[in-house]
């Protein structure tokens, strides 16, 4: 073993330096960080986080009885700073990340996060304004989320009056 081999941080990666890379490393890396941008099939970058996702984000899919779309509603609005943030979105009409921080109890990171949540659950759409990316709320996915709840809520009231009826002809 020859002086500073097998040792310390680094030990058995390899060569080091761009000896033991291959030549079209960087190439590659620079396509994946292209891919669906622009206008092809895979769809634009329309808003901030919406890669392919038409204007009012994913409320139109929705799986049978509610499936995915009332699953995504649900998970993203059992945080209670998630709905903080929708509650001081809709107060707002549409705010920057910034201006959500100053108004929650967590760093504009945390709030940023938040919101890529509430985008993949398509109740935010951001949209860019210079530098800033501003987000508002998008009201279908929770209509689509209350039809669900609305269905259910009919089924057991049924349910529950086929249960009265029997209880009291008895």
């Amino acid at each position: 073993m020859t002086t500073g081999e097998g040792t310390g941080r680094g030990a058995g990666r390899g060569p080091v330096g761009d000896a033991g890379r291959g030549s079209g490393a960087g190439e590659a890396r620079d396509s994946v960080g292209d891919a669906g941008r622009g206008s092809g099939a895979s769809g634009g970058r329309d808003s901030v986080g919406n890669a392919g996702r038409d204007s009012v984000g994913n409320a139109g899919r929705d799986s049978g009885a509610g499936g995915d779309a009332v699953a995504e509603v649900f998970s993203a609005l059992a945080d209670p700073t998630r709905r903080r943030i929708l509650d001081a979105l809709a107060a707002h009409g549409e705010a920057t990340a910034t201006v959500l921080a100053a108004e929650l109890p967590v760093s504009r990171q945390a709030v940023v996060k938040h919101l890529g949540v509430l985008d993949r659950a398509g109740l935010v759409a951001g949209h860019r304004e210079g530098r800033e990316a501003r987000y508002r709320v998008i009201p279908e996915r929770l209509g689509v989320t209350a039809r669900w709840m609305d269905r259910v809520a009919a089924a057991w009231d049924s349910r529950l009056s086929a249960i009265k009826r029997l209880a009291e002809g008895e």
